[in-house]
């Protein structure tokens, strides 16, 4: 999607390396659409020995805020004016915000969005038990979260003990200093004065002891901060045992490529509710833009109109349809496959619109497919299906459910544009039921003359191999409803966990 730009159009970015597979682009310009607000959001690659430039260079750019990835997300630090407590607890800035004096403040909106996610889920940290899997750059940040929002008590699992323990004494130091500088702050006592009152809630342990987690009387929350399970590794979780997750009462994965882990899939099984990174990733970055948005979101009474959960789920759906490489629904399939049917489904299930390519190039020209046969002929009708395809790709659609007609993937060209629109599903469906269902339908030229199943047997045993090489996804139709065709699109192309649109 483009935003309108001139002269008073807002610059915001991302800094980091590499950045070209980022999905904030999609997040922010979608931010600016929904808020009326006029920016434009860019990916900035820059390496780790030029971090310093690059933050005088958006100064001096006036760019109004940016995001920070890796691997400078505590290169950063150096070169902020100040930073916000929860990022110098974390040791980690991921958001810059302009100051009055013209310099940037940093803040982690890492944790903030993921914090947010949670309780989007109904997942509440406060007073629970918190089980962190891994002890890498995302655990660190992850312990502290649950600290400072109460958990009871936060494990950290890993395969090398001596790291989960390096990070638990963090962790644990970081804690304290933050609610020392609390504490200093609201009773005005000094630093020799007051009292180490603060208990060591983050724990280190071996990966291999996580049955001794069983002893908590109450299920946990668990957090997996590993890389495991990311593609192309989607078949491993880092514990598989069923028990494990038996103990679970929410998971998340940190890991959003693929939408749906084997981890959240174990979680789930077992009762729990799971849910991707996906979503810390869109409110991190809808954080983000509040802070850099906060004058222009202040309502007259002076509060900010923060993003309601139905515009955050919007956005949702499109990361969504982004990260699994649907960015439209394309079903295929012979005349009866249902795809029309199950196309409305889907639309009205998903909130996409939707394209049907034979009521598009009929109400294009104003008469029938069997009145364009006739006075033009059938190539005519194909170079249609063509130019139609090509208007897609080259306007960039995204998040429809487009039904294709029976003939349109018979043409290499159009097959080839198909996989930059897609997800292709074939709809697949046996010459008797195609029969069965369209018997009685007297616009079908097919059905006119005689042995109308034996020209179905031979245009399916033509057609069928040709919608095989085109489909990412195959779905045979025969003993299904509607509805139910719909529900395995959306299992099959989205994945459970993905489908948490509510």
């Amino acid at each position: 999607m483009g935003n309108y730009t001139d002269g008073n159009t807002f610059v915001c970015g991302l800094m980091g390396n590499p950045v070209r597979h980022t999905l904030s682009p999609l997040i922010h310009n979608s931010l600016a659409q929904i808020t009326g607000i006029n920016m434009v959001y860019v990916p900035f690659e820059v390496e780790t020995e030029s971090v310093g430039d690059a933050i005088k260079g958006a100064l001096a750019l006036d760019i109004k805020g940016m995001n920070v990835t890796i691997p400078h997300k505590s290169e950063v630090i150096p070169y902020l004016e100040d930073i916000d407590p929860l990022a110098k607890g974390i040791g980690a800035v991921n958001t810059l915000v302009r100051t009055p004096n013209g310099g940037f403040k940093g803040y982690n909106t890492d944790m903030t969005g993921l914090y947010r996610a949670m309780l989007d889920e109904g997942v509440e940290i406060a007073g629970q038990t918190v089980v962190i899997l891994g002890a890498g750059g995302v655990a660190r940040p992850a312990a502290f979260l649950c600290g400072s929002k109460g958990a009871k008590r936060v494990y950290i699992l890993n395969r090398t003990f001596d790291r989960a323990r390096d990070v638990a004494d963090e962790v644990n130091r970081a804690l304290f200093d933050m609610k020392r500088d609390d504490k200093l702050t609201a009773d005005g006592i000094n630093a020799a004065g007051e009292a180490a009152d603060y208990p060591e809630i983050v724990h280190p342990m071996r990966l291999e002891d996580y049955k001794d987690l069983y002893q908590e009387k109450e299920k946990f929350i668990a957090l997996q901060c590993t890389s495991v399970g990311l593609f192309p590794d989607v078949n491993s979780a880092v514990i598989e045992d069923i028990e494990f997750y038996q103990h679970v009462s929410a998971a998340l994965d940190m890991v959003y490529r693929p939408i749906d882990t084997k981890f959240m899939k174990l979680a789930r099984q077992a009762g729990a509710v799971a849910y991707s990174g996906l979503k810390m990733l869109l409110y991190q970055g809808i954080d983000a833009y509040e802070l850099w948005f906060s004058d222009e979101l202040t309502d007259e009474n002076g509060n900010l109109v923060r993003i309601t959960k139905e515009q955050a789920d919007d956005i949702y759906r499109s990361l969504v349809l982004e990260v699994t490489g649907a960015r439209n629904i394309i079903l295929e399939g012979f005349m009866g496959s249902g795809k029309t049917t199950v196309s409305q489904i889907l639309a009205d299930k998903l909130s996409l619109e939707m394209l049907d390519t034979d009521a598009a190039i009929v109400e294009a020209e104003g008469r029938s497919i069997n009145k364009i046969f006739a006075d033009d002929g059938e190539e005519v009708f194909r170079d249609m299906e063509t130019a139609l395809l090509a208007t897609a790709v080259s306007e960039h659609f995204r998040e429809m459910v487009i039904s294709l007609g029976g003939g349109l993937v018979l043409r290499e060209e159009n097959r080839e544009m198909l996989k930059e629109l897609g997800k292709v599903i074939y709809l697949r469906t046996s010459p008797e039921k195609v029969y069965e269902r369209i018997k009685d339908d007297d616009s079908r030229p097919l059905l006119k003359g005689e042995d109308p199943l034996g020209k179905i047997k031979k245009l399916q045993a033509d057609r069928g191999p040709v919608y095989e090489s085109c489909a990412d996804i195959i779905i045979d139709t025969d003993d299904l409803t509607p509805e139910e065709i719909a529900s395995k699109v959306c299992e099959m192309v989205l994945g459970d966990g993905a489908m948490s649109f509510r």
